[in-house]
């Protein structure tokens, strides 16, 4: 099985009078970015789509849904601000799913759970990253890692 861990799209700047920042939603850029995630996710054997409960990250996910005929679940495991150990523990149960899985989340998260997964062994080919609407694919869960992680920025 493989997870696209997807970092949400472009949804503007912070609003740092705002510490819960719940609302932003997706930019102009951002709105491109989810649609050329549904255009090449679509052809892939998604099965189920796991987002933070926060606005953008449902926004980035929502084309892909619509086009796979899939709801988006709400998963506040992904988060910002999110434990790491219950992160990891949604990555888990999205790699022991049958078919593929697409979570989103936030780039507090998504860095370290890479990095966990690096020190369990997966191998990178190529750079590393976490830009917005960018994609980690995450492929040949063993039960206890994936053996590749390759990151795709997004082209805009």
């Amino acid at each position: 099985m493989t997870v696209f861990l997807v970092r949400h799209a472009s949804a503007g700047t912070r609003n740092d009078a705002d510490p819960s920042d719940q609302g932003r939603i997706l930019d102009a850029t951002g709105t491109l970015q989810a649609e050329r995630l549904a255009d090449w996710l679509r052809h892939e054997d998604v099965r189920s789509i796991v987002s933070s409960p926060v606005r953008r990250c449902g926004q980035t996910v929502e084309p892909l849904a619509k086009q796979l005929e899939l709801t988006v679940v709400a998963d506040p495991r992904l988060g910002e601000g999110a434990d790491l150990s219950d992160a990891w523990s949604a990555l888990v149960e999205a790699a022991a799913a049958q078919g593929d899985s697409v979570l989103c989340s936030h780039g507090d998260l998504i860095p370290e759970l890479v990095s966990r997964l690096r020190r369990r062994g997966m191998q990178v080919p190529g750079r590393s990253g976490c830009s917005k609407g960018s994609t980690w694919v995450l492929q040949h869960w063993d039960g206890e890692r994936f053996a590749t992680g390759l990151y795709t920025p997004v082209k805009v």
